[in-house]
């Protein structure tokens, strides 16, 4: 006989955003995956046998629903948002802030876990662009802490899985690039089901700590 996988544990954040949508599908789907917990602020609108979710309005603050975080040896951390239009301190606040409470939590509650977090490409501590910096100090300290493994991820463009609800609008119009892009600049290009492949796959390593650039992302899903 061969032998047995262990439980595969997930909990997910950011799932009624576009990126977050994607992983939770993928998982769903994945014979990889036992169980999904997607801690939201609001219904992400899907049910099935695998999943739970919590609602829950302050990410500042997971007192209340430690109890119901533990046994889980994954965190697919999706959540963000854009720089554009907002303060810096704000930036700040809602980017690293929130990611790394949430981190230094389950790192807590969860030995073993492991820690993927979504970043973007072009993120660069030292770098000119405020939020790049922003982005590389979140990886940065995020690798000090005591997960498993933690794993940083750096997509470019990501065209969406058919079906999703909460892809932006303007990947229906721009998706006929995709196949141009990924000749020209492979790197900058990947679709969701690799990135949350590389996810999963994350899962049959061991001990890392990892900077996933686009190329990286690619050749992850595909092992």
């Amino acid at each position: 006989m061969g032998k047995t996988r262990d439980q595969n544990n997930v909990i997910i954040t950011g799932a009624t955003g576009m990126v977050g949508e994607g992983v939770l599908m993928q998982c769903l789907n994945s014979p990889e995956i036992d169980t999904v917990l997607v801690i939201n602020r609001k219904p992400c609108g899907y049910n099935h046998p695998k999943l739970k979710e919590i609602i829950h309005p302050d990410f500042f603050d997971f007192s209340q629903i430690e109890n119901q975080l533990l046994g889980y040896n994954a965190c697919f951390f999706c959540l963000g948002i854009t720089s554009v239009g907002v303060n810096n301190d704000i930036y700040y606040k809602m980017t690293y802030t929130l990611t790394m409470h949430v981190a230094e939590t389950l790192s807590k509650l969860n030995e073993g876990m492991t820690f993927c977090y979504v970043s973007g490409g072009g993120t660069n501590e030292n770098g000119r662009l405020k939020w790049a910096q922003v982005k590389g100090k979140t990886e940065h300290d995020l690798m000090r802490l005591p997960f498993a493994q933690v794993f940083n991820f750096r997509p470019g463009f990501i065209k969406p899985l058919p079906g999703q609800k909460y892809a932006h609008k303007f990947y229906t119009y721009i998706n006929w690039l995709f196949p141009i892009g990924r000749a020209i600049y492979p790197s900058g290009f990947c679709t969701m089901a690799e990135l949350a492949n590389a996810m999963i796959n994350t899962l049959s390593h061991n001990g890392e700590r990892r900077i996933l650039e686009g190329k990286d992302i690619i050749a992850l899903s595909k092992e």
